[in-house]
């Protein structure tokens, strides 16, 4: 018998080209434990109702007809109406009864399944699988029902006409008039798989993708314990896991970001007629993470290895099985929103005026939108959401959708980046913001908001409709110019998105951004831990180390986590990372800081740089900075992270430091490291034949070098105007570093991260005449700056 007169096929005699038989679904399941369980892949087995099975079902039964009949003059908009209809149709399937041959194939083929368990009923998972989802510009994120913990050829059968029913629920019918399917044209296949005891474990998606910003070469993870679909709801914020591919596929153990997520309740199996239900984690439970490292790393290698047989970026269901400690893949389809996008078209939403800060999330996308907030907490009350408002809501589910197209933004109070409110909003290009924790709460309806995605993985709900700007820029044909342009960096978060713009790496990583936004503890506080006696303090400390007994692994970690978010996001060009470089006012504001530091009256000029890595004073605290390079060069294999002294005012402070380095591991010149010293005072200069010979290259700081050339306070108003980059003493100073250091043997690089280049384009044009190697510029200047330099260049060259 042909495969598409059949009841019943197997995974095992399922590919993905028989879509139109079993449905995207059950057809990525068939490919995958036909074709990757080789490659140690665990798939659950199965079989699939087929599309014939369905089709055969409402024909013998006469139901197509009278679905035809209700659904005839439908208005998708008209929310009642749409209401009315679906749920006549869902009556109308449920009260006709399955043919008794195809009954019999069912619970015959559920018989095999339970044998191949050894098990009388063997407990399955009844998933709808359309014929035309899970295509790739078509997610059909959650429009069909799923049914967990199915025991019993009895409930099997309900469960399976449930399933068809599904295909008529109303996001389901709305999602297909607007996507310019025929209802009649796709049919339903329904998947039976073994479940995995995920309720005894953890469960959760990955993408071989990162979703917000299309960058490829990440495996993103979220896991959460239980069954998955609180995670899919948005009932839980999971945990997030980063994994680089290109250095994992080298035997790497590539996390390179683990952020924990509130997991406090899980869906487990249900008792007696209750499948599932939903029970609370424990305390010690939602402060670990659900997945080892271990576990991290095989997720992200089926990732790859499934990205590799589709050859497209995908998105992924798994799940562990607390009984035998497995993991198993689910479900695999295609990633249908980032992997569409045009790389050569950059767009920046840009906020034009800060506004007070209502709420926070998880920022979804990289846009902004503004309206009057409308709160819903249930989907019956959907009929009074109106055009353009702001959706906030606690969580959405597939339900919602038919309101969810109509809103110029989403705020939720739960889920993750994985929900279904993340994913629908994805795909609708709708910005979005979930997990706030209290958005329904703080945001009232008819207030004007702005949702403002734009600042890396945290969301903010803005009072008031503030101004903002949309950049659109085309960089197929962008030419690249002689002088390397480079970025100056600061925020992780928008690493991967900022590694669009045309570039040859990073001039300057600063690891300021990283210990003041993520870490935000003085790690002398975090040395001395058991020894603080500030009681606010210690509260802080231990809410923010949350999961950490050793606390100064914390620093490591979250320092390491931030650094090779951008050395990844740039591999492999280089990404010059700078040793921290605080001032001593500005390490006393940071949590514990203020036992650590001393009052400076010129904190500018004071105890800052090089001078505080070899101090006895200092120094435990600098080598908790050496682990963290250590690791993401070691254990991540970003080698592309190189080093940069900051204000190292003698020869011998360098060469104290470069010792300091080596002790911790970070040996110049071995593994091809490099280590630069910036050029920003007038010492650097004068000197700049010996620090060539214990440095790899220069980078000026032209900020600081301005303020000690012309002998002004940079932050004093009262002599600002006589501050100037421009200033013919500083160019001179700069004309000199650049020929000094390459007229050196070995010739040395010269680059720049100083403001002025991002300020003054020309600026810019005055480096390129005096041939300097590099240009690292703010990213929102790299384009227009850029040209110019081209411009300069062409002029040089026709000299």
């Amino acid at each position: 018998m042909k495969k598409s007169q059949k009841f019943i096929l197997w995974f095992k005699e399922t590919r993905i080209k028989d879509i139109p038989y079993v449905g995207g679904k059950n057809a990525s399941l068939g490919e995958m434990y036909s074709n990757l369980m080789n490659k140690g892949i665990k798939v659950p087995n199965g079989f699939a109702v087929t599309a014939y099975a369905y089709r055969y079902f409402l024909k013998k039964t006469k139901t197509d007809k009278k679905i035809k009949e209700i659904l005839k003059g439908l208005d998708t908009h008209n929310i009642q109406d749409l209401s009315k209809r679906g749920a006549l149709v869902r009556k109308t399937i449920l009260a006709a009864d399955l043919p008794q041959e195809l009954k019999t194939s069912i619970v015959n083929d559920y018989k095999k399944l339970s044998q191949f368990y050894k098990k009388s009923n063997v407990d399955v998972a009844v998933r709808s699988s359309a014929t035309a989802e899970d295509l790739p510009d078509a997610s059909f994120a959650g429009q069909q029902e799923t049914y967990l913990n199915i025991t019993g050829a009895d409930d099997l059968l309900v469960a399976v006409k449930k399933c068809i029913a599904s295909l008529f629920t109303n996001r389901a019918i709305s999602y297909r008039e607007d996507k310019g399917f025929d209802h009649f044209k796709i049919a339903l296949s329904v998947s039976i798989q073994k479940m995995v005891r995920s309720d005894l474990a953890s469960s959760g998606v990955m993408f071989s993708i990162h979703t917000e910003t299309g960058f490829k070469d990440v495996v993103l993870i979220n896991a959460s314990y239980g069954l998955g679909e609180f995670i899919v709801k948005g009932v839980v914020t999971p945990d997030e896991y980063l994994v680089f591919k290109p250095t994992l596929k080298q035997g790497f153990r590539a996390i390179i970001s683990k952020s924990l997520g509130e997991k406090k309740v899980k869906l487990v199996y249900g008792h007696g007629q209750i499948e599932t239900e939903e029970a609370k984690v424990s305390k010690s439970d939602h402060l670990k993470f659900a997945l080892t490292d271990p576990e991290i790393i095989k997720l992200s290698k089926w990732a790859c290895l499934i990205e590799e047989h589709y050859k497209k970026p995908m998105d992924m269901e798994w799940a562990k099985d607390g009984r035998d400690n497995q993991l198993y893949l689910v479900q695999a389809r295609p990633e249908t929103v980032e992997a569409l996008k045009d790389p050569n078209v950059i767009e920046d939403y840009i906020l034009q005026k800060k506004g007070k800060v209502l709420c926070q999330g998880a920022a979804v996308g990289k846009k902004i939108g503004q309206g009057q907030v409308n709160v819903i907490k249930d989907v019956s009350q959907m009929v009074k959401f109106k055009e353009k408002q702001v959706l906030v809501t606690e969580m959405t589910d597939p339900d919602w959708e038919p309101i969810m197209k109509k809103a110029a933004a989403i705020v939720t109070d739960a889920g993750g980046r994985t929900c279904h409110a993340a994913i629908v909003s994805r795909e609708l290009g709708i910005p979005c913001i979930v997990g706030t924790g209290d958005a329904t709460q703080v945001l009232k309806s008819n207030q004007k908001v702005t949702i403002d995605d734009t600042k890396g993985e945290v969301g903010y709900v803005y009072q008031g409709l503030l101004p903002y700007k949309i950049k659109r820029s085309n960089i197929r044909n962008f030419k690249k110019p002689r002088t390397q342009i480079m970025m100056n960096l600061g925020n992780p978060e928008t690493a991967f998105s900022e590694s669009f713009i045309p570039n040859e790496g990073v001039g300057l990583a600063r690891e300021e951004f990283i210990i003041a936004n993520y870490i935000r503890i003085h790690p002398l506080a975090l040395i001395n831990y058991r020894k603080i006696k500030n009681s606010k303090d210690k509260r802080l400390i231990n809410k923010l180390t949350a999961g950490y007994q050793n606390k100064t692994q914390f620093f490591v970690n979250k320092l390491a986590e931030g650094i090779a978010k951008i050395a990844a996001a740039f591999y492999p060009k280089d990404v010059i990372v700078r040793l921290s470089d605080f001032k001593s006012n500005e390490y006393a504001n940071l949590i514990g800081g203020k036992a650590y530091e001393p009052e400076e009256d010129n904190p500018m000029i004071g105890w800052r740089g090089a001078s505080r890595y070899y101090s006895e004073e200092y120094l435990a605290a600098f080598k908790l900075e050496c682990l963290a390079l250590k690791k993401v060069r070691e254990k991540f294999g970003l080698i592309n992270t190189k080093i940069m002294v900051p204000f190292c005012r003698t020869i011998v402070e360098g060469k104290k430091v470069l010792k300091v380095l080596e002790e911790n591991g970070l040996k110049r010149r071995q593994n091809g490291l490099e280590v630069y010293v910036m050029c920003e005072i007038p010492s650097n200069v004068i000197l700049a034949e010996e620090f060539a010979k214990i440095f790899d290259g220069f980078s000026i700081g032209s900020n600081d070098l301005t303020q000690l050339t012309l002998g002004v306070d940079r932050d004093s108003e009262l002599v600002s105007y006589i501050y100037d980059e421009r200033n013919t003493a500083v160019k001179e100073l700069v004309s000199q570093v650049i020929k000094k250091a390459h007229d050196h043997k070995p010739r040395r690089k010269v680059g720049i991260c100083g403001q002025a280049p991002s300020d003054f384009p020309e600026f810019a044009q005055f480096l390129v005449k005096q041939k300097i190697d590099s240009i690292s510029l703010n990213p929102d200047t790299v384009l227009a700056t850029t040209l110019k330099i081209l411009q300069q260049e062409k002029k040089q060259k026709k000299r």
